[in-house]
């Protein structure tokens, strides 16, 4: 094989699709290749690469709404994915699958070689890893305790969702409290719709170190909805959430990351689909090209095209005003993301972009910096927050 990926999420399946559509040969390794994604992905409708057909779509918003002391619409259409039909358009039958799980890469001067579970070995010129947060291949989890996105949602009828949400619109963040609820980290509603007759309502918080009890939030949601006559039995599916945000960059090496393995998960979004599906064709370009001068040189050339300096400089700064986040007190955070969405829409693009620049996340944090009321700029530069210049240093493997 020229390249082994492991993993089968929609990161694993667009790097092996794009690989496959280079002209290399590709398998894929996952515990259950042929299983659909549980989970509802949603992405900005401007963010997903020409590529990707209508037809994946399980719904275009063309609006989402952010309520709390004020209520802003942002005219910027939001997709839903179907992801039974983006499996299929990442499907190729030229890609060889494998099931079962990887443990290890072994490495020598002309490839490498991937070592499952049960023993078998796959030999392959490049690795990608492709494994999700695991990082199966590429280090393994982060030492440092992760601030986490955790949610539940439930499915419900879209006669249902209509206390919620408008008929034409999603719900980006209702910070509106659920009722009972007595302090404590706030949480926020999410609401989308996923097709004509279904809408997914879903309790989220944002991030957290530690994140907040799954079954916190379901009671929240529960008490929230009840509140507006939807009663649990009108509950379709139920979808529960928990991921890490705050993953610093793994090292370079001979195995190369892709997808949130890669640290392509947004910080203030969770969003990591629509990147992968952007930065796939490149990854296979990438490899491509260079995997005539070696292994060693198609993985180096893999990380400078997925991780340019100014990448690696914005997802820095990213991660900065994270940690700020988190230092604020419970009672302000509701109004830092008002402050937030008060701000132009370029800002507001350049900082929720799957693939930012130093330049345009500096400036917005500047313009957030500058609008925000004096109590949160204080906690703001107490928890770390310095707005003006990019990092100096653009090194790898770290933020």
């Amino acid at each position: 094989m020229d390249v082994v990926v492991v993993g089968g999420g929609p990161a694993g399946r667009a790097a092996a699709a794009a690989c496959s559509d280079t002209g290399l040969q590709v398998t894929l390794v996952d515990p259950a290749p042929r299983r659909v994604w549980p989970h509802t992905y949603g992405t900005w409708r401007d963010e997903l690469p020409p590529s990707v057909p209508p037809t994946v779509m399980a719904s275009v918003m063309p609006r989402m709404a952010v309520r709390g002391t004020e209520r802003h619409e942002w005219q910027r259409p939001y997709a839903v994915l179907d992801n039974t039909a983006l499996w299929k358009h990442l499907w190729r039958p030229d890609v060889v699958e494998v099931t079962g799980r990887a443990t290890a890469a072994e490495h020598g001067p002309t490839g490498s070689t991937v070592v499952l579970k049960d023993g078998r070995r796959i030999a392959a010129a490049v690795v990608v890893d492709a494994t999700g947060a695991a990082r199966a291949l590429s280090g393994g989890r982060p030492a440092h305790p992760a601030a986490l996105q955790s949610a539940v949602g439930w499915v419900v009828d879209a006669a249902a969702a209509e206390p919620f949400c408008d008929p034409d619109a999603g719900v980006f963040m209702d910070w509106h409290p659920a009722p009972q609820t007595r302090g404590g980290w706030p949480t926020f509603l999410y609401a989308v719709r996923l097709g004509p007759d279904r809408v997914l309502l879903e309790e989220t918080s944002l991030a957290r170190r530690p994140a907040l009890p799954l079954a916190l939030l379901r009671r929240r949601l529960a008490g929230r909805l009840a509140a507006a006559g939807v009663a649990e039995r009108e509950r379709i599916g139920e979808e529960r959430v928990r991921f890490p945000v705050d993953d610093p960059l793994p090292r370079p090496g001979r195995v190369i990351p892709f997808g949130a393995a890669a640290g392509f998960v947004h910080p203030a979004t969770g969003f990591s689909v629509a990147g992968s599906l952007q930065r796939a064709p490149w990854l296979a370009a990438a490899i491509s090209a260079a995997l005539p001068a070696g292994p060693a040189s198609a993985a180096r050339a893999s990380w400078s095209i997925l991780w340019p300096p100014r990448a690696v400089a914005a997802h820095s700064l990213r991660h900065r005003a994270l940690q700020a986040l988190l230092s604020l007190p419970p009672d302000l955070v509701p109004e830092f993301f008002e402050v937030f969405f008060r701000l132009d829409e370029p800002h507001r693009t350049a900082f929720l972009a799957a693939e930012g620049s130093a330049a345009g996340t500096t400036a917005a944090m500047s313009a957030l910096f500058r609008s925000a009321p004096w109590r949160i700029r204080r906690r703001l530069v107490l928890g770390g927050l310095t707005v003006g210049h990019p990092p100096a240093r653009h090194g790898l493997g770290g933020s």
